[in-house]
Parts: structure tokens; sequence; C-alpha cells
């Protein structure tokens, strides 16, 4: 190692990429290049921002409101989110328990940073989304895997998880909607995850984007949790930075004191954006969840016949796994060997964890159009190459 290399602290030298970005990146080269690439890699809805929400947006900055704002937020937005969760899901939560937070990713620092000593664990299932193990481990925590398997789903077994439980265990992470796998968690396994007695950290981000049955908070079920949304995916904002955390009462405090010295507060005019989509976008959002869930069912049903189709089929978020344990055991490779010679962008499993690996997570938030020429693309890959 160079010895300036050896200036960079431990915790920057050793965090691991997000592959995802590193297939993201390889594509925009290619593009640049004058190749026409299909990109069903990445997490973002591909519609604009609802009018009300922009509209929101320029009207807070011709009156002025770039300023900071209350460090846990804008009562008025807070003050929204809970009466969203009670016409959602019946739960009453006090505003005082939202800390707004410039989008999901400082409320997951804020949650973990808040709660974890040093060593104490996190239990979380395998596949994971790619971020969590890191944000566990720069807070000091330790994240212990649960390996979840195609045929129940991708979602936890109540048994692995109660033994994997010991007295360094502080939190269960819950992820429903699912980012990689789409698995929607039901009210009976919520409730059997929360009476194991740990804190959930429960990331909602997906929420809003199911499309058979419904979802439920992890609050229906305990005040024991932290739940983690905002409002990137199900409001197209993701650019927008808007996320928060519920906490339970004793935390709020610790969280604020946080928020204060890292981020001090999210932005103010994007708050009342923020406002504007939780009163006046459920007619967008239901338009862009029909056209999810048309694009899910395509995509599902050419897997299918591709052979490459999980056993259980996922129902929310934007995502599907592919499974090519036929065709691979190297998921990485094999991915880029596909953006290579075939010129469409996925996302290799091991991004998400080892019990991911000899699958690719394809995303449909991009057009149906797209899709099926991405699809068409794949087959005639596998059919040549294989």
């Amino acid at each position: 190692m160079p010895d300036r290399e050896k200036d960079i602290a431990t915790r920057a030298r050793e965090m691991p990429p997000f592959i995802v970005m590193d297939i993201l990146e390889k594509a925009k080269e290619m593009e640049a290049r004058g190749e026409n690439i299909i990109h069903l890699e990445i997490g973002e809805p591909d519609f604009d921002t609802p009018e009300p929400i922009k509209e929101a947006a320029r009207r807070a900055l011709r009156d002025g409101d770039t300023h900071y704002t209350h460090s846990l937020g804008k009562p008025e937005l807070r003050e929204e989110i809970a009466r969203y969760y009670q016409r959602k899901y019946g739960v009453s939560i006090s505003p005082d328990q939202v800390v707004v937070t410039s989008g999901t990713s400082p409320a997951m620092l804020l949650t973990f940073s808040v709660l974890l000593e040093q060593g104490d664990e996190v239990i979380l299932p395998d596949p994971y989304y790619a971020c969590y193990p890191n944000f566990i481990r720069y807070a000091g925590g330790q994240p212990v895997f649960i390996p979840v398997q195609e045929e129940d789903g991708f979602k936890y077994r109540l048994p692995p998880v109660q033994a994997s439980i010991g007295p360094r265990t502080k939190a269960i992470l819950i992820n429903s909607p699912a980012n990689p796998t789409g698995a929607v968690f039901t009210a009976a396994e919520l409730a059997a995850l929360a009476g194991l007695g740990p804190y959930i950290i429960a990331d909602e981000i997906y929420h809003g984007l199911v499309y058979e049955g419904r979802e439920h908070t992890i609050l229906e079920f305990t005040d024991r949790a932290f739940v983690i949304n905002g409002f990137s995916k199900l409001y197209a904002m993701t650019g927008w930075r808007l996320g928060y955390v519920i906490a339970p009462p004793e935390f709020v405090r610790p969280l604020q004191k946080l928020q204060q010295n890292l981020f001090i507060c999210a932005g103010s005019f994007v708050q009342a954006a923020g406002i504007a989509a939780l009163r006046e976008c459920d007619e967008h959002v239901a338009q862009m969840v029909a056209t999810y869930d048309e694009r899910r069912r395509y995509l599902l049903s050419r897997l299918k016949a591709m052979g490459l189709a999980t056993r259980v089929e996922p129902t929310g978020a934007f995502y599907a796994l592919a499974n090519v344990k036929k065709y691979t055991n190297d998921s990485y490779s094999f991915a880029f060997e596909i953006l290579e010679k075939a010129r469409i962008a996925v996302t290799p499993g091991i991004d998400f964890g080892r019990n991911c690996e000899g699958y690719l997570r394809i995303s449909y938030a991009n057009s149906l159009e797209n899709i099926k020429e991405g699809l068409d693309r794949l087959e005639r890959f596998l059919a040549s190459q294989y």
C-alpha cells in the first residue's frame, strides 16, 4: 500500500463498492461511445416527479422558504406523516416521534448510530439491500446474516432467527417490500418477528408499491420499532433527498442531537414538497403503481418462459430476481458479460449477499418497451452463448 493510502481511515478504505454503480458507470461509458444500452439495473422510478410536488417546491422558493427548519423537520410535515400512518395503517404515532432527514440513508445512519454500541448485533436477511451491513459496521455493529430461501419467497423462517438471537442482539432488520427480492411480509409474519424481543428496524421505503394484497407497517404490531421511510420511490423523488425515521419516544432526543451535529436539518423547500406529496398525490401514485404492475406481470411471464423465474413471484417494490444458476456461479462476471455482449445492464446478485449468488436483479422501473427489448436481447444472448 502506498504510504499516502495508509493515512486513509480503515472505515473508508475497507468500505466495499456498491456494485450496481459499477454496472451503471460501465454502461454510461458504453453509451458515450454510441452504444445503445437498456437499463434494467437501477432502482429508480422512471417517472417524473408529480406536478403538485414540483409546484409546492416552486411556491416555497418564491416565498423565501430557503432557511434552516427545526432539526426534527417542519412541524407541518411531521404532522402530515403521522396522519398518513393513521390513515393508511390505523396506527397512532405522535408527530414528535418523527425525525425528517435528507433521504432514507441518513435516517439509517442516525438509527444505527443511536441504537448500537460497539459489537452489538443486527440480524438481517441474505439477500439484503447492499448498503445495510455497511451502515451497521460503520456504526460499530456486527451484521448477523440469516439466509432466506427462494422457496420461502426470500422471507425469514422464524426458527433460524430465534436461534441467532444472543446477548449482543440489538435489532432485527426487516425490509418489506424488499430490495432485491420484491418480497412482502404478511401481518402474521411481522407479528411473529415483533414478538421475538429485540428492536425491529423496518425499512418501509417501498411501501405503497404492492401489487397483490397489502403491506403492513411494523407499528401495527409493536412500539419497539424504528420505521425508516421516505419519498424517493413511491413519489418518484429520488433526487429530492427526503426521508424520515419514526422512533420510540425515548430515542427522539438522541436522534435529534445526532441530526443537529451531522446534518442540521433536511432542505426547507424540499419538506414543503413532501407535504404536497402526502396531501395531493394519491391519484398520481395509483397511476404509477398500475403501470409498475403491468410491467411486473410482463417481466415475470417472460422470465418464466425463459426458465429464469423464481419459485415465488415477487409482489412488491419494482424488482424481480432471475435465477441464472444453470448458467453461472459468478453473477458479477456474468452481468458484465451480458452488458458487453447484449447491451443490457442488470445487477449481479452477489451485490446483495452470498445467498444471492446465481441470481440477477432486474428492475422494472423502466418503460414496457425497454423491458421487452432488454428481455429479447437477454434471450438471444443466452441462446447464442449457452
